[in-house]
């Protein structure tokens, strides 16, 4: 049996849980957040028991320094020997990491230099890395890289058309995230169709970033999100697909810089923007059944875009075995997954059962009997492989 902690480093947050392997079970979870900032929140949960401070916490050092004490503290572990390994979650591997591996100086360094790739998280990732080696010196840990899932794609679909020597030179093409999260669900959608020779399988992670994939035998071959995760279909806050010339045109219109108006389809836009009530896809839902009108159009535009890209994806697996929900919206709306299936029926065949479609994240399968397509409801797990990741790469048991 092997300790290992699973850890989400944000610029301003800290989220962990400590695994018990392989058994998976769940010894403590929790999450810090507004790191740097005053009144910060330490949340910690052991055994279904919730325990939250407020406090100053300047910095993620300090952040994890308050993680381990609390597990000494709670009598989660005896001595913060009994932690093996720490794996980390990290947003963007580029072309060079297509799984995951040993975190040492070396990829610290080339994690440093993809850092203009995803300049929000590859640093706060390393910041976390940095302070959990100080405090557990003789523990190896891992990176687990977001884009690694989707390598398998092929270059005719993660080359931008534009020329070509930006690819070359500069890394632009599409590198696509979420992919722990892909790749468990998948895993688990396999499992669940009894493990056959070959599969179709398109995974819709929806949160509040969104992405979906289209994956054959076990393998990503398309994907949403692409250079950044700003691609896409519709987030709660980023617009997701739009036309590029839209950035210069509000550019000549506002007088902003790229840079804002980079800001302002992250941050803005999306559901947040359309609505103009919030990022939530549950306040959305309640506008729409109010019948507030820009929840109305916030909700149809949503549903288009998820709808496109099923459709697109269906195409290029050449057909389809099961569609897959997760993460937070995916695993709690019952309305949107309807509303979703319910446009994919005249052309796919995807039939919906309302009462088995009546849960919240609960792995379970929601489509219908005579449904041409199956449709499950899979809760993501991202620590889980994290934690198995890390548990192989440092050869323990």
């Amino acid at each position: 049996m092997s300790k290992i902690m699973a850890v989400n480093a944000g610029s301003s947050s800290l989220k962990y849980q400590l695994l018990d392997m392989p058994s998976a079970n769940v010894l403590c979870s929790g999450v810090i957040e507004r790191i740097g900032l005053e009144d910060s929140i330490f949340n910690i949960e052991i055994n279904g028991e919730k325990h939250k401070d407020i406090l100053d916490i300047e910095n993620h050092e300090k952040a994890v320094n308050l993680v381990l004490e609390a597990l000494t503290k709670y009598n989660v572990v005896k001595s913060l020997d009994e932690i093996d390994g720490v794996g980390h979650r990290c947003v963007h591997g580029g072309e060079k990491f297509a799984s995951s591996v040993v975190l040492d100086d070396e990829v610290s360094k080339t994690m440093e230099e993809l850092s203009d790739l995803a300049p929000l998280h590859n640093p706060a990732n390393l910041i976390g890395y940095h302070a959990f080696k100080k405090a557990l010196a003789n523990v190896g840990h891992v990176a687990v890289f977001d884009t690694a899932f989707h390598q398998t794609m092929e270059a005719d679909t993660f080359v931008y058309p534009i020329p070509y020597e930006f690819y070359k030179e500069y890394g632009v093409r599409k590198y696509g995230f979420h992919g722990t999260s892909h790749l468990y669900v998948s895993e688990r959608c396999i499992d669940l169709l009894g493990n056959p020779s070959s599969s179709k399988i398109i995974t819709c992670h929806l949160g509040n970033g969104a992405s979906l994939a289209a994956i054959k035998n076990g393998k990503s071959i398309n994907t949403s999100m692409g250079l950044t995760p700003l691609a896409g279909v519709m987030m709660g806050t980023r617009s997701g697909d739009i036309d590029p010339a839209i950035i210069t045109f509000l550019m000549d219109k506002t007088g902003k810089t790229a840079y804002e108006i980079t800001d302002i389809l992250n941050k803005e836009s999306g559901m947040l923007g359309v609505s103009g009530i919030s990022s939530d896809a549950r306040d959305i839902e309640d506008g729409y059944n109010a019948g507030d009108e820009r929840a109305k159009l916030t909700v149809e535009i949503y549903i288009n875009r998820i709808v496109d890209t099923i459709g697109s994806y269906f195409v290029k697996l050449g057909g389809l075995d099961a569609i897959v929900f997760t993460a937070g919206l995916g695993e709690n709306s019952i309305s949107f997954r309807e509303m979703i299936c319910e446009k994919l029926t005249d052309a796919l065949g995807v039939k919906l059962d309302k009462e088995r479609n009546n849960v919240r994240g609960k792995e379970t399968l929601i489509s219908a009997d005579d449904s041409k397509v199956k449709v499950y409801l899979i809760p993501t797990n991202e620590e889980l492989v994290i934690a198995q990741d890390t548990m192989k790469l440092l050869n323990l048991k």
